[in-house]
């Protein structure tokens, strides 16, 4: 069998790849994605993490896979499988939901005004959306939990909202954009997301990114036993959160 040809991969993003690679094993590979960069793309065409990961592949084409996503504006852990049968068992631990997914997002407003708290409502895709619906369907039951971790000091915006609040936030379940639409759908939008509903900047403090971060993720190992990642906050999350007057979270640095 003809060995795979492999695409090429500039020496920058090869530098890159290296530069956001947390932790490896004979079965895992561990990544803190920038804020910015596409996991993947439409016919896997262009720059996109899951190109880029063949900067990792072996001379015969052989190379480490994805087994989850992230939103191309949300940085934070993500893991591929480097074997076929990690991949797998990688894959079903993740759609057995055998994993704990723990989110930083820096919300508008002062937010609720509980310490922490359950968001269930059932989510239906809408085009490039996820929205709330009254279905009852447990195909599309969602459910998030929250936490507040720290309040931002009181800013004026074009809406009349004042003020930004750190929430960190754990999907129970694994809809599109959960923890956007959840959140948005409370009044308390991250930061940074026009999508659902942050199109409004407050002056002169805009975000140039998704103020989300996927900080920690524990998932059953190929080998045995569960692994915990933590991705450190990058530092263009820790600047905006300084603009907004929060300070990062013990721990996440």
């Amino acid at each position: 069998m003809r060995n795979r040809s492999v695409p090429l991969i500039s020496d920058a993003d090869k530098r890159l790849m290296q530069d956001c690679l947390l932790y490896e094993d004979a079965s895992i590979m561990a990544f803190s994605k920038p804020s910015g960069l596409a996991v993947q793309t439409r016919g896997n065409r262009g720059r996109s993490f899951d190109h880029l990961l063949w900067a990792f592949a072996r001379s015969n084409g052989k190379r480490p896979r994805l087994v989850h996503r992230l939103d191309a504006g949300t940085s934070g852990i993500l893991i591929v499988g480097r074997t076929k049968p990690a991949t797998a068992f990688l894959a079903d631990a993740f759609a057995r939901r055998d994993v704990e997914k723990v989110y930083f997002a820096l919300v508008r407003g002062t937010g609720p005004e509980r310490s922490s708290g359950e968001i269930r409502f059932s989510l239906m895709t809408s085009g490039r959306k996820s929205i709330v619906t009254d279905s009852t369907d447990p195909k599309m039951a969602s459910l998030t939990r929250w936490q507040r971790v720290a309040p931002g000091k009181e800013m004026a915006s074009a809406t009349g909202d004042s003020g930004a609040t750190l929430l960190q936030v754990e999907p129970l379940t694994g809809r599109m954009h959960q923890i956007r639409a959840h959140l948005a759908h409370l009044g308390w939008p991250i930061i940074g997301d026009a999508l659902y509903g942050d199109a409004d900047e407050y002056d002169p403090s805009a975000s140039p990114r998704l103020m989300l971060h996927a900080q920690r993720l524990s998932v059953p190992h190929p080998e045995g036993g569960e692994q915990t990642f933590e991705a450190p906050l990058p530092e263009d999350f820790r600047q905006i959160l300084t603009q907004f007057g929060v300070q990062p979270p013990p721990g996440s640095v």
